[in-house]
Parts: C-alpha cells; sequence; structure tokens
C-alpha cells in the first residue's frame, strides 16, 4: 500500500530539487589558462588575475601585459628588498610575498603552468650605475619545472635574445635547492635556486635571482654572465614565462 508523504514534507522535497537543479545549472566560473589567454582576450592591462592552467583550479598570478608584446606570465619579481627570499623548501613550493611588489609564485604552481605547454622564459633586470640605468634583459626558447616528485628539474633551453649574456649555462636538469634541503652546499651562500650538482666547472653556477637583495653581485641578485658594472649590485630582476602558441 503506498505512502502519502506529509504536505509539509511534499514542499520541502519540492524546495530542494528545485535549489539543486538551479545549482546544477549554474554556470562554472572560466578561467584562461596563462596571461598570453588573457592578453588575447582583451585583458591588455598589467595587473593581478586568476588563471587555471590545466583545470585542477584557478589562482592568482601577475600579468604583464606590456613588455615585448605583453601576455607574460611573472613568476619572481625582487623590487627593493622588501620580502625575504631565504626561505624554507615548503615556503618555495607554495610561494610566498606580495603580487604587486616582490614575490615568489610557487613552485607547484610554477609546474602546473609549464609541465604541458611550451613556454618561453625572459629575465629582466635593472642596474643603477654612476652615469645611467641599465635594463638588460635575456630570453630563452624553452623553460619547464618538473614536479616535487624530481624535486622542481628544471629544462632551460637556448638563449634567443637579449643583452643580459647567458648566465643559464650551468642550471640545465638542475634540481631545486632551498636552506633547508640543498646537496650543492650553495644555498647557504647564494640562497635557493637551481644550483648544479657535481660540477667541477661550474660550482654553483653563474645566476641566482632568490639572492639577497642588499649584497653585491658576487652573493646577492646573481647573473655573472653580465659583468658591464660588477661593483653595482642589481636593483631589479623579474622572472616571466610565455607560452609560444597562446589558445583562445
Amino acid at each position: 500500500m503506498s505512502r502519502i508523504l506529509p504536505c509539509s514534507l511534499q514542499i520541502f522535497l519540492l524546495i530542494s530539487l528545485i535549489a539543486r537543479s538551479q545549482t546544477l545549472a549554474r554556470p562554472v566560473p572560466s578561467f584562461k589558462a596563462n596571461c598570453a589567454e588573457l592578453y588575447k582576450a582583451g585583458n591588455t592591462s598589467s595587473g593581478v588575475y586568476s588563471i587555471d592552467p590545466d583545470g585542477l583550479g584557478a589562482f592568482d598570478v601577475y600579468c604583464d601585459q606590456s613588455t615585448a608584446g605583453g601576455g607574460w606570465t611573472v613568476i619572481q619579481r625582487r623590487l627593493d628588498g622588501s620580502v625575504n627570499f631565504n626561505r624554507s623548501w615548503c615556503n618555495y613550493k607554495h610561494g610566498f610575498g606580495n603580487m604587486s611588489g616582490e614575490y615568489w609564485l610557487g613552485l607547484d604552481k610554477i609546474n602546473r603552468l609549464t609541465w604541458r605547454t611550451k613556454n618561453k622564459l625572459r629575465v629582466d633586470l635593472e642596474l643603477r650605475g654612476k652615469q645611467k640605468v641599465h635594463h638588460p634583459y635575456a630570453e630563452y626558447d624553452l623553460f619547464v619545472v618538473e614536479s616535487e616528485l624530481k624535486n622542481y628539474s628544471l629544462t632551460i633551453g637556448e638563449m634567443s635574445t637579449g643583452d643580459a649574456k647567458n648566465s643559464f649555462t650551468c642550471n640545465h636538469h638542475a634540481e631545486f635547492s632551498t636552506i633547508d634541503k640543498d646537496d650543492t652546499n650553495c644555498t647557504k651562500t647564494f640562497g635557493a635556486w637551481w644550483f648544479p650538482k657535481n660540477s667541477s666547472t661550474c660550482a654553483c653556477g653563474y645566476s641566482n635571482l632568490n639572492g639577497n637583495y642588499h649584497d653585491d653581485q658576487m652573493n646577492g641578485i646573481r647573473w655573472d654572465t653580465w659583468g658591464e658594472v660588477p661593483e653595482a649590485p642589481f636593483t631589479k630582476a623579474e622572472m616571466k614565462i610565455k607560452p609560444d602558441c597562446p589558445g583562445k
């Protein structure tokens, strides 16, 4: 024998069904995969945007939409020494700082941006000499950061353009090192970076853009192959990536 539900329960179930159908019908927010896609979609102002490179969840990035055609996702920036970059593995894994100022995006996020899309890397530097301010830069045709299972190993391509010269010659396939996870004995002096391991010719390499901001070029922010004003420290450093073929 069928049982008739109380009127109040019928109304409750009806309201619940309507609410569920409205939730299912609500459009899922759509995020672009990177700053280049945002630029193509008309977001041509530099600033903080939300992106989702692989469908695993959105996160915020700073987009440089003015340098070299725009579309650059900034993964690291040094401006004034206001943020301490001498940090632990977990800090570098997740990211830290302020996207409107100095920050490190986070190795997990950089991996998500680079593991399935071919990206190029641009390094922008600033140095104040006695007579003028210098702005050397370097672009590389490939930049990939592996997952944590491979210690965020770096794949770096050939330098394609720029006047900063190539300071990444020793870093191809290097694993990331921090003060609390270091097999290279380089982080105590130079800070966290992709340092070559067991190299008789490269030692700790020729670059580290995460070094102590207030030190000189030898021990602070390093880009050793650009040596026009060796006595002055770098005042700005920025790493940014852009896919070769942005999507829609």
